[in-house]
């Protein structure tokens, strides 16, 4: 027995979020909302919400869901609010992933919102096109994020 091995991926804080440019928030829906160990993060943000630090910055979303008609949309359109009542700017994918939105011969998650897989019960990796939407994702938002700091 033992200790799980330490991530190398950076744990934040909400007293982080004020540093960052934009951001990408990424979560796992429960019956259509975002968890609430999501939720409770944003809740801890309220010191910034009074003082509107997170106002002007851009951020998108990206989701994942245990099924198909799983709530990705509609969880997406629930964390708009969060992101709305701090002033930030959301960054939809809309439909700049070209034919890859329309792809219809495999499962895939993501909608105009954000990319998006569907987890099922745990066992399902995302799939080579959701990653291409994710990859496109995040490299779109970056460059808002830079278009924006100019």
């Amino acid at each position: 027995m033992g200790a799980p091995p330490k991530s190398e991926v950076p744990i934040i804080s909400p007293k982080d979020l004020p540093d960052a440019d934009g951001f990408l928030f990424g979560f796992p829906t429960r019956y259509g909302m975002m968890a609430a160990q999501f939720k409770s993060f944003l809740d801890a943000t309220g010191g910034l919400w009074r003082t509107q630090s997170l106002a002007g910055k851009p951020a998108g979303i990206f989701i994942s869901t245990g099924s198909q008609n799983g709530g990705q949309e509609t969880t997406a359109l629930t964390a708009i609010t969060q992101l709305t009542h701090h002033g930030m700017l959301f960054v939809p994918i809309g439909y700049t992933f070209g034919a890859g939105m329309f792809e219809m011969n495999e499962p895939k998650g993501g909608s105009p919102y954000g990319s998006g897989t569907f987890a099922g019960d745990g066992t399902r990796m995302p799939s080579e096109l959701e990653l291409k939407q994710a990859f496109h994702q995040g490299k779109y938002t970056a460059e808002i994020v830079k278009k924006l700091k100019q």
